[in-house]
């Protein structure tokens, strides 16, 4: 009821993540959350999830999920039915009665039904998560009524709401625990349909993902330029990167899972990580552009998607919004 952790998390949940470093799976981020639960769910007898219809496609239930409408007093998660208000809200009740950690799903494009709800989780300081899956045009065929273009970009701009859109099945397992130890406020994470590649890292690159941002792939000296992304698209950056290094370009690559978090951390880090020397700088992620100026500045550029998608495969999507390693290059390339 106090909202503490039992006394074993740490070294467990640090345990787990080093695990899902050494299976180095190449999976959606979906499927890496789901993992996740299965992890770090048997740790947390308080925690209750659920989703609004969708529990199938955002693959919220793990292991350990017995429905609370089923016999016995154990259940562990509810079926909300197409209602993201009102799971959102609920879940608001649930985090300040106490006893328990809510978390709940859907499709990022459908947060929006839920706004009020998050708001107040927000304006409340409440320790609720959201899980928000399907992230991006990566969800293809489904069309632009479902693909998510401004959702991201205006949660991060909810006061005291922390957004983790992480790039890979790592930086999925450290934005779970994140969230789960964060008390002071909510977490949205955003997680992909589509497969994202492992990604190689050191252990203080493990240990940089906390920190909202960080440099995930360097250069020798000063980098003539620096690539910023997130989710799906630092997959794009690093292949960028490896072209251009290849052609005598010193390329930094930075993955930044939580705008909200890097921005919250001294300025000394910020610096390291993007030095203010460097103004030469690209951000890639699949969403409206507006919201990185911050970062790039009148020197840079953004590789973003300032327009509503098409209904066609995710890999056609992609490549006909600019999307592509190509286009990546090429746009660094520019401002070189």
């Amino acid at each position: 009821m106090a909202g503490e952790l039992p006394s074993d998390w740490k070294e467990k949940s640090a345990a787990f993540v080093a695990k899902v470093n050494e299976k180095a799976e190449t999976i959606a981020s979906r499927k890496a959350s789901q993992n996740a639960l299965n992890g770090f769910g048997p740790l947390l007898p308080e925690i209750l999830g659920g989703s609004a219809d969708l529990a199938g496609s955002n693959l919220t239930l793990w292991s350990g999920c017995k429905d609370v409408n089923a016999p016995g007093h154990d259940g562990n998660y509810v079926y909300y039915g197409v209602r993201e208000f009102g799971m959102s809200a609920i879940m608001n009740g649930v985090a300040v009665h106490g006893g328990f950690r809510p978390y709940g799903a859907t499709f990022l494009m459908f947060s929006e039904y839920a706004r009020n709800a998050l708001r107040m989780s927000a304006l409340m300081k409440i320790p609720v998560i959201q899980v928000y899956t399907h992230d991006s045009i990566g969800l293809g065929e489904d069309g632009p009524t479902h693909q998510p273009i401004e959702q991201t970009a205006t949660l991060r701009m909810i006061p005291n709401m922390q957004v983790w859109r992480p790039c890979d099945a790592v930086e999925s397992a450290v934005c779970w625990q994140a969230a789960i130890e964060r008390q002071d406020g909510p977490s949205t994470l955003v997680f992909s349909r589509q497969n994202l590649p492992h990604v190689e890292r050191t252990p203080a690159q493990i240990e940089a993902i906390r920190r909202g941002g960080y440099v995930l792939r360097d250069c020798a000296g000063t980098p003539d330029a620096i690539i910023i992304a997130t989710g799906s698209e630092v997959e794009l950056a690093m292949k960028a990167a490896e072209e251009l290094n290849g052609k005598g370009k010193k390329i930094r690559v930075v993955s930044m899972p939580s705008t909200n978090v890097f921005d919250a951390q001294d300025a000394a880090y910020r610096e390291s990580v993007l030095p203010s020397a460097v103004t030469k700088r690209v951000v890639v992620e699949a969403g409206v552009s507006d919201a990185w100026y911050k970062y790039v500045g009148l020197n840079g550029k953004i590789v973003g998607m300032d327009r509503f998608g098409e209904s066609a495969p995710a890999g056609v999507l992609f490549k006909e919004f600019g999307f592509t390693v190509d286009n990546v290059v090429k746009t660094v390339s520019e401002i070189l």
